[in-house]
């Protein structure tokens, strides 16, 4: 086993504090990989704290991860030391599911083993539970390993191993598009991305948010329109507009009010994952043939595509680099929504 600097928490009320974990050795399929950035994910946060149930402690989280190929093993093939890297949400699936083989990872019908907090046998990983981004290294194998083309640096590509699938996968499932019409719930760390991809894409995009507080870096990222939703009149004005509705956020929101949005046909997809369970009105769904669906995550053979996409358009996060000491500051301040967009974490000062 190799060892690598961390930090991990210990309990739901606990603090991050620097650590040293174990690491397993490469094997011939396995890339190693010096972190460089790690990006902070809302799912860290409800994981770290124990939120959803189910954490092991000591918990490392950080599942938008790039780096630096450090070594690679005798059979991999697709990568070399030196190159730009990246890792997702998942390092491991079955390979042999419906879901797999059709290149749905994040769908296997066994269970993806997530980068972190993930249950694994003791010889992947020392203690049979994941660690994730927030260490200096990490040991991967060379299927779930991405290439982040030059056109992003590695601290702007790095939450697109998260935010950036998750919201490519449904812009592409729902074929957004031109003459599209698409509205992004949410202006934060997965809305402003898919803001980007979408009008990319060449879609139409509406940003819906609680404010206008955020208008005017909509429109930066390709917004065409912008509306409140505290504001009555958005949903009267903007009834039966929508092709496609892709929902952000985790708020218990009104849902027969957004899929009233919905044209006929349309799609309203469950992106960010509410406390409670969505009730819709049956008529709401009848009245224009209008669907609700949900999306994880893509597959890895997508992320790679996205990586792409993103490098020839010019894509990146808007983040705010942050220093690993300040990692229980920045989970405080991304529950009050007091960054644009997402926090990343310079590696360098573990």
């Amino acid at each position: 086993m190799t060892t690598a600097a961390a930090y991990a928490i210990d309990a739901p009320d606990g603090r991050f504090a620097k650590t040293t974990i174990e690491r397993r050795e490469l094997g011939p399929n396995d890339v190693l990989i010096d972190i460089k950035y790690a990006g902070i994910c809302h799912s860290d946060i409800h994981t770290a704290r124990d939120e959803w149930h189910g954490t092991a402690y000591p918990c490392v989280p950080g599942h938008e991860i790039a780096g630096i190929v450090a070594a690679v093993g005798s059979g991999v093939t697709k990568h070399k030391v030196g190159d730009r890297v990246g890792v997702g949400c998942m390092v491991d699936s079955c390979g042999e599911c419906s879901s797999c083989l059709a290149g749905e990872e994040s769908y296997c019908l066994r269970g993806a083993t997530m980068t972190y907090n993930g249950r694994v046998p003791e010889e992947v990983q020392p203690g049979g539970v994941t660690f994730g981004g927030y260490s200096t290294q990490v040991v991967v194998t060379e299927h779930f390993v991405l290439s982040i083309p030059d056109g992003i640096s590695l601290e702007q590509a790095a939450p697109l191993l998260c935010a950036g699938i998750t919201l490519y996968s449904p812009l592409r499932h729902w074929n957004a598009g031109p003459g599209k019409q698409v509205a992004i719930v949410g202006m934060g760390g997965l809305g402003h991305v898919g803001v980007k991809i979408a009008s990319a894409l060449g879609a139409e995009v509406t940003v819906l948010s609680h404010s206008l507080s955020k208008e005017a870096d909509g429109r930066r990222f390709g917004a065409r329109r912008y509306y409140a939703t505290s504001d009555k009149q958005t949903f009267r004005e903007l009834r039966s507009r929508f092709d496609l509705i892709l929902n952000t956020v985790s708020a218990d929101l009104p849902i027969n009010d957004y899929m009233r949005l919905l044209a006929l046909d349309g799609t309203l997809v469950m992106l960010g994952l509410p406390d409670k369970p969505v009730a819709v009105q049956p008529f709401t769904l009848t009245g224009r043939r209008r669907s609700l669906a949900g999306s994880n995550i893509g597959g890895i053979a997508e992320t790679q595509q996205m990586l792409d996409f993103c490098a020839e358009h010019h894509i990146g996060a808007e983040i705010e680099v942050i220093s690993a000491d300040r990692i229980d500051e920045a989970y405080e301040r991304a529950i009050a929504s007091d960054v644009r967009y997402r926090f990343v974490i310079d590696t360098a000062t573990i």
